[in-house]
């Protein structure tokens, strides 16, 4: 796993929409232009603190669609779909990381570790090449260790919607 920048597209795109988010009481967590099979989706993530009903989406979606037809910055036709970052969302840009410090996350291994392709602990440090985790959970007992994961050996982390208390 590679911690993913924004391309010019997606920067473009997190640009425009960001002030309509923001006036809207949410945040922008991640914007993806991907191609699947022969169509390409910009998907919009957003976030807000009591959480995303279909209606932040749709509020959010209808300026944003009508300030992408106005611009017109992508030659290529393409599928908008704005729609919650989730609870067990994917991290994966540097502002996500910054975001989870101190979170659980669910990280899933390519080769494993200490006999599991996947870990959940409680997200420490990161940088370019590694995450640092305090597993199993690093609830201050003597039994939790840090653990360092190099990014290579990382295929998908998630934040977890579980606590130390339902371990």
């Amino acid at each position: 796993m590679k911690i993913k920048k924004f391309g010019n597209t997606e920067k473009l795109v997190y640009e425009l929409v960001k002030p309509i988010a923001d006036s809207l009481g949410s945040s922008i967590w991640d914007v993806r232009f991907e191609k699947e099979g022969a169509s390409w989706y910009l998907r919009v993530f957003i976030d807000r603190y009591d959480g995303v009903t279909i209606d932040d989406c749709e509020a959010v979606s209808r300026p944003l669609s009508d300030i992408l037809d106005e611009k017109d910055p992508i030659p290529q036709g393409y599928f908008l779909e704005v729609g919650s970052a989730g609870l067990e969302r994917e991290l994966k840009r540097q502002q996500h990381f910054e975001a989870a410090v101190g979170e659980v996350l669910n990280v899933k291994l390519y080769r494993a570790m200490e006999g599991t392709k996947e870990v959940l602990g409680r997200l420490i440090s990161f940088d370019k090449e590694s995450l640092t985790l305090a597993f199993p959970f690093g609830d201050g007992s003597e039994d939790a260790k840090n653990v360092q994961i190099p990014l290579e050996n990382i295929s998908v982390v998630r934040l977890s919607d579980e606590t130390s208390e339902q371990i």
